[in-house]
């Protein structure tokens, strides 16, 4: 295991998820029904399942299509979206 690749991508995940709406939508779920564990089991195994089939999109994708266009498609699919949102079109 490539230990530094690992750390990366903890802190990385990490820090991009505080405060985001999954984060939001869990505090929500366990103060409504005040079973933080059931709603950190779920959520977790949701995260693991999300992260899962990402992570094998890309390996598929990455196998056809060279990464520095798969991250030219993101970062303009971010902006479409940051513009809808911007204009209050989505």
């Amino acid at each position: 295991m490539d230990f530094k690749l690992f750390l990366t991508t903890f802190a990385t995940l990490f820090l991009a998820e505080l405060g985001d709406k999954t984060q939001l939508a869990c505090i929500m779920m366990t103060a409504k029904t005040q079973k933080p564990w059931t709603v950190f089991i779920g959520s977790s195994l949701a995260l693991v399942t999300v992260s899962f089939l990402g992570v094998m999109f890309a390996s598929l994708i990455c196998d056809k299509i060279p990464a520095d266009l798969v991250k030219k498609i993101a970062a303009a699919g971010f902006m479409v979206i940051g513009g809808l949102m911007f204009f209050d079109k989505l």
